[in-house]
């Protein structure tokens, strides 16, 4: 194990030199191209439509969409499907760079995370001289839904991030699966960041009907049909289905704007539940605080510094 980097404090960490790649948007099916660049200490992830000149910060209160993927910014200027490189980013503990996109989507490339982590091993990463905070979750918040699924934030045993889901998809090759593990960049590569998005055989025609799975194929999805898997090569894993869905919460938890000191549950969470967990953590002020600072009493205000600092809500 490498230490609990992406939830420790310590200092900020950018890539050491731009690179890029191109491929296709899973929903939109249209050529996209992504480059990531270094950014200064303290800017955290943005991304930058270029056909648009349009920045928009990496940031829960910035997602308008979280159908299918999870999409941020505002009217035309948005870009979807931002959680695989989110998760690579977050999975390597890069606190600050920028991702450039020419188009409103981000390439599925092969549906997981790992070419991304790719990405930025071939760049590098390099740490600079400003402080890195962790954000405490202090008490529980949990959000829910009328069918049962949750998800939730714990106070940490220990200064780490640690994940506990399951999903349930019965009658499928799916089935019920759970995993739990504690977020490193070492477990982020060897145990999540391959693992492919997946679908259901008989819900791509009802996608494409809405226009939506234009570019999804047996090359950046795994596609199931009851018991079946209809990609030639099988599964990269026995459970790669909940691994997607644990990288699917790196990347939407990335949205916090910080790393965090806390324990995740979930079942059936998804990218909605994933954002309203986040919603509802910086909705309450007693909740949670960055590592180190004085625990905010319940009635009692935000310092004026804090109050500055912390996360805005939409």
């Amino acid at each position: 194990m490498d230490g609990f980097l992406p939830a420790e404090t310590g200092r900020r960490r950018t890539l050491k030199a731009p690179i890029g790649c191109l491929g296709i948007g899973l929903h939109s099916g249209r050529r996209a191209s992504l480059t990531l660049r270094p950014a200064e200490a303290g800017r955290g992830i943005v991304f930058r439509r270029t056909d648009l000149d349009a920045e928009i910060p990496a940031r829960f209160d910035r997602v308008v969409d979280t159908r299918l993927c999870t999409a941020i910014g505002e009217g035309e200027a948005r870009i979807g499907t931002i959680e695989h490189v989110m998760a690579a980013l977050a999975g390597s503990g890069v606190d600050d760079a920028i991702v450039e996109v020419d188009g409103p989507e981000v390439p599925i490339m092969d549906g997981s995370a790992a070419p991304f982590l790719f990405l930025i091993d071939c760049a590098g990463i390099v740490t600079t001289a400003a402080p890195r905070a962790a954000i405490e979750v202090l008490r529980p918040v949990r959000v829910e839904e009328a069918s049962g699924a949750f998800a939730e934030l714990l106070p940490a045993r220990e200064p780490a991030f640690d994940i506990e889901l399951e999903i349930d998809f019965p009658n499928t090759a799916i089935g019920r699966q759970a995993l739990t593990t504690r977020l490193s960049p070492h477990a982020f590569r060897e145990g999540i960041a391959d693992a492919r998005t997946f679908t259901l055989a008989e819900d791509v025609a009802r996608l494409r009907a809405a226009g939506l799975a234009q570019g999804g194929s047996l090359t950046n999805a795994v596609v199931v049909d009851g018991p079946m898997i209809l990609n030639p090569g099988g599964l990269r894993r026995p459970d790669e289905f909940v691994r997607h869905k644990v990288l699917d919460v790196v990347g939407d938890l990335a949205l916090a704007g910080a790393p965090l000191r806390a324990r995740f549950r979930g079942s059936r969470s998804g990218h909605a539940l994933n954002n309203r967990l986040l919603r509802a953590l910086f909705a309450d002020s007693a909740a949670w605080r960055f590592a180190g600072q004085p625990v905010i009493a319940e009635g009692m205000s935000l310092s004026p510094a804090r109050a500055a600092a912390a996360p805005a809500i939409a």
